[in-house]
């Protein structure tokens, strides 16, 4: 499958127990070397400079360094392949900007180990038979230099990961520790925090009116005035929302126009 050259990994992860599992699972297979093993981020980073792996498998949390640090330091003109192995499932839509190949949710099991480890290897075989992978290099150059908005949200339910995109959203509402993100007929509970939220959404497209309260501003049917210079916000479906004084100016911003 990888023809006479084996395919260089590197580990890195700072938890010793998953480390290990890692590494007893790919020592099982003859297709792979296992050049570095490391067990934080700068570590990490000398060492895929100096042994240029063809994968790895990343942790994403890790002390002084996460994961996506230790990408955008590297000085490589190829990047290698990663899948990323973490406990933390809120990274998910970050590691599929970077063009990670696949997501490892801990704890796992062997099958599911090896379903990314396959992926991992069939791309790997398939830039040695064409030209070398850069598109993840060019993606972190440009995510460096804009601002980021998450295009999807995820969605942990029933022990799965659903994927909800951003233009499905009409509104945000707070409910105590969570969030009930309204899309359609469906509500979809996150613990995210509206300020992280906020700044993570599309400027352009979700406004906050009010502290527990964020709109797609495409769902906006009409504003309603009130007495007292207060305004409320009536969505296409008919869903009456609340805008705050703190956060007046920023819908008038948004809209361009004093209310």
């Amino acid at each position: 499958m990888t023809g006479n050259r084996k395919i260089r990994v590197c580990v890195v992860d700072d938890e010793p127990l998953a480390c290990r599992k890692i590494q007893r699972l790919l020592a099982e297979d003859p297709d792979i070397d296992v050049v570095g093993i490391c067990n934080n981020g700068q570590d990490a980073c000398e060492a895929i400079q100096k042994l240029t792996p063809d994968l790895i498998f990343l942790d994403i949390q890790m002390p002084e360094m996460d994961g996506f640090e230790v990408l955008k330091s590297l000085q490589l003109e190829t990047l290698p392949h990663v899948v990323f192995v973490t406990a933390y499932d809120r990274y998910a839509i970050r590691a599929f900007e970077v063009h990670a190949l696949d997501y490892v949710l801990k704890p796992f099991d062997r099958k599911r180990f090896l379903e990314a480890l396959k992926h991992g290897k069939s791309c790997v075989s398939q830039d040695r038979e064409r030209s070398s992978n850069k598109d993840l290099k060019a993606l972190l150059d440009e995510i460096k230099g804009r601002p980021r908005y998450v295009e999807r949200l995820v969605i942990k339910s029933r022990g799965k990961i659903y994927f909800l995109k951003t233009d499905e959203i009409d509104w945000i509402e707070a409910q105590g520790k969570y969030e009930m993100v309204h899309a359609g007929r469906e509500g979809h509970l996150v613990r995210e925090g509206m300020s992280k939220l906020e700044s993570e959404l599309d400027r352009k497209k979700f406004v906050r009116i009010h502290k527990s309260t964020i709109v797609n501003v495409d769902r906006i049917a009409h504003l309603q005035p009130l007495f007292h210079a207060d305004f409320r916000v009536i969505l296409r479906d008919g869903t009456t929302l609340t805008v705050s004084r703190r956060y007046r100016e920023r819908l008038e911003s948004f809209l361009g126009k004093h209310l």
